[in-house]
């Protein structure tokens, strides 16, 4: 790896243990760790057979990383804007935000400043930014950084289509619906995805517009936003607590969680909507690695096969784990969705 990209991701440490801020969207780690996880396998098989050697050899890496940006949410100050837009910010009732909202960066700037796009979320303008880097990733051949941006290009296309990622009322604290966040994308896919979700999802194909893609995400997202919150709060009108909520033993004690009826109730009200999202990130994000390696020029990474990720890189990821998991026994606090 080269040692500019080790003293980059590096510097990141000196100072995580020291600093730890609370993010706007503090409840939600979207998907969970298992839901990212799953989406970056997933979208391994959606390649193309010149690509698929390569992304099949380092699976475990692309997957096994893909929370790390939810690890870092509370320790770096700039990466929880990353993860979401409150699209319903900028707009009163009636008014369609995607009209409204500026499409590129440097036109939403001059009209919202950059400082209110940071409050509220630039998930899909940060989505391009890291498809770029991914792209001169291959144009390298550096195996480090291509894996390393293709874990983290999945969790930030995963964040973009989730609901809740998209408005201000993000965990349903502004309807009395508090914790809806980490029921729909954590709760259900870890009680469903192994015994009923399909992943079949076909082949990745060219997208020739990363950012245009972003926001289609981030708009089919907002879309289901009424649903997510008003079937939930349908079901809560039918449900008594004993028959809503469990208790598990989640290894740090037991924990209150929605019960498997409730959650079947609620999938089969909102139609498999939460297996759809999941399904599009897959195959969206697919088709980012792809659209990434042709606009590369198409290497050839049979020639990368015989490298691994590098001992330097596999140092710098545990260090940064070490330093978060320090700073959040050292001030209480838990992992989100663990």
């Amino acid at each position: 790896m080269a040692r500019g990209f080790a003293l980059k991701i590096g510097a990141v440490l000196a100072g995580l243990v020291l600093i730890w801020p609370l993010a706007v969207h503090d409840d939600a780690g979207a998907w969970g760790f298992f839901g990212h996880k799953r989406i970056n396998r997933m979208a391994c098989f959606t390649l193309p057979p010149a690509m698929f050697g390569f992304y099949k050899r380092h699976i475990d890496f692309i997957s096994d990383h893909a929370p790390d940006p939810d690890r870092r949410r509370y320790a770096v100050p700039e990466e929880a804007a990353r993860h979401y837009i409150d699209i319903d910010h900028y707009v009163k009732p009636g008014e369609d935000p995607f009209t409204v909202v500026p499409r590129t960066w440097d036109m939403a700037v001059a009209k919202f400043t950059e400082d209110t796009l940071q409050a509220y979320g630039i998930v899909p303008w940060h989505i391009p930014v890291v498809y770029g880097r991914l792209v001169r990733a291959f144009q390298r051949g550096d195996v480090d950084r291509i894996l390393y941006y293709s874990a983290e290009l999945g969790h930030y296309v995963g964040d973009a289509h989730v609901p809740l990622h998209t408005t201000e009322n993000y965990n349903g604290q502004l309807t009395n619906q508090h914790g809806i966040h980490a029921f729909w994308e954590s709760r259900i896919p870890e009680l469903s995805a192994d015994a009923h979700y399909d992943h079949l999802v076909g082949r990745a194909t060219y997208m020739d517009d990363p950012l245009g893609a972003a926001w289609a995400a981030v708009q089919a997202s907002h879309m289901a936003v009424d649903s997510v919150l008003g079937i939930e709060r349908m079901l809560n009108e039918r449900f008594p607590d004993d028959r809503k909520y469990v208790f598990e033993d989640r290894g740090r004690g037991v924990m209150r969680f929605q019960s498997q009826e409730f959650t079947k109730a609620y999938e089969d009200a909102m139609g498999g909507m939460v297996e759809r999202r999941m399904n599009a990130s897959i195959i969206t994000l697919g088709s980012f690695w792809y659209s990434a390696w042709v606009d590369a020029g198409q290497p050839d990474l049979d020639r990368f096969e015989l490298q691994d990720v590098s001992d330097s890189l596999k140092m710098i990821l545990a260090a940064e784990e070490e330093a978060l998991k320090m700073a959040r026994e050292s001030l209480g606090r838990p992992e989100p969705n663990e």
